[in-house]
């Protein structure tokens, strides 16, 4: 292990001369600044959503860290697998969380994935991923899941981003006769001025808490194991039908 160790650290050290990863922020929580507590590491899938936050974030305070797909299940897995695995690697290395927490490099870590079943997909592998190797940075409540406006309903005089199907309905109401209504299907189509509005001071964020007595193995067991009849059951007994929604036109 301490070789692998190694060996990852220098791999990290060549590429952060030419990675692509990530857009560091000029500030970080490990200093005593007074702006310490704002900075945040937004972890997003793919160049195309990196790009709009990246051009709408506040260079100071706000970083960007791109991933290029889903990245690996790690349930299971030994911690090996971090320093093997590239892109785990070099997300460690952007935390700096290696050795310990002390040395966190932003107060706030915010999951931004597409609304769809993909993006809900690589936001459970991270959170695999945090919570099998640093389940310390979750329970500190350092990890966050950024909503993101589901719809733009908009008219000549005034534009609603919402963020549910109710904020949708209650939108077009408010806005009258046949308003202009735009279902954003990913974060890449949200242009950077728009995008401005959802990482400022206003940004919704849901923080990913733990109960006390929930066990983490058990948690990830159930929801990242195999698939038992328990969790096929679980999955059936809590399924959602769409069919009452009201269409977009």
């Amino acid at each position: 292990m301490a070789n692998i160790k190694k060996l990852a650290r220098e791999s990290v050290k060549k590429a952060s001369l030419h990675n692509k990863k990530l857009r560091d922020c000029r500030l970080h929580f490990s200093t005593n600044h007074e702006n310490r507590l704002e900075t945040t590491l937004f972890i997003t899938e793919g160049d195309s959503a990196s790009g709009s936050i990246t051009k709408s974030r506040d260079v100071q305070t706000q970083a960007v860290f791109s991933l290029k797909g889903k990245p690996l299940n790690c349930f299971g897995l030994s911690k090996k697998i971090v320093y093997e695995n590239e892109e785990f690697n070099l997300l460690q290395a952007a935390l700096n969380i290696d050795e310990s927490l002390e040395n966190l490099r932003y107060n706030n870590i915010v999951i931004a994935t597409d609304a769809d079943v993909d993006g809900m997909h690589i936001r459970l592998l991270l959170l695999t991923f945090f919570l099998q190797f640093y389940p310390d940075l979750v329970r500190t409540g350092h990890v966050y899941i950024l909503q993101t406006p589901l719809f733009r309903v908009r008219n000549k005089k005034e534009t609603i981003y919402c963020y549910s199907e109710d904020e949708r309905i209650t939108a077009i109401k408010k806005l009258g006769v046949n308003p202009e209504i735009t279902r954003f299907k990913g974060l890449g189509e949200i242009s950077p001025d728009e995008f401005r509005h959802f990482i400022g001071p206003s940004m919704r964020l849901d923080p990913v808490i733990l109960k006390r007595d929930l066990s983490v193995a058990d948690m990830l067991s159930f929801y990242m194991g195999k698939n038992t009849p328990d969790r096929q059951t679980f999955i059936i007994d809590n399924l959602r039908f769409d069919d009452d929604l009201i269409p977009l036109n």
